[in-house]
C-alpha cells in the first residue's frame, strides 16, 4: 500500500492565505479522487517541516529560499492561491511525479 504524501501549505503566520489555499487544494484533489494528508504552517518553520510537497504563494519565494529546506521536498509556488485552475495544473503533476 502506498503512502499517503503530505503537503503543507505556507503563508507569512499559517494563519490566513495558507488555509484559505488548503481548503481550494482540497477540492481540486478531492475532485480528481487524490488522497493526501495536508496541514498549514508560518513561512518560519518551512526549515524543520517534514512533509513530502510544500505549497506556497510565489511571494513568498524569497522567504521559503533563504531556509536550507530538505531536498527531497517538492515545493510548488502559485501566482493565485485560489485558483483552482492553478492549483491543478501545478499541485496534481507535482504529485503525479513523487509517486512514480
Amino acid at each position: 500500500m502506498a503512502t499517503i504524501p503530505t503537503i503543507y501549505f505556507i503563508c507569512g503566520a499559517g494563519l490566513g492565505s495558507s488555509l484559505a489555499c488548503q481548503m481550494e487544494a482540497e477540492e481540486v484533489l478531492a475532485a480528481h479522487k487524490i488522497r493526501v494528508k495536508t496541514e498549514h504552517e508560518s513561512v518560519s518553520s518551512v526549515a524543520s517541516l517534514k512533509t513530502d510537497v510544500i505549497v506556497s504563494a510565489e511571494s513568498f519565494r524569497p522567504q521559503i529560499e533563504k531556509y536550507e529546506i530538505d531536498p527531497s521536498i517538492t515545493i510548488v509556488y502559485l501566482r493565485n492561491i485560489v485558483d483552482k485552475n492553478e492549483i491543478a495544473e501545478k499541485l496534481i503533476p507535482a504529485l503525479e511525479s513523487r509517486a512514480a
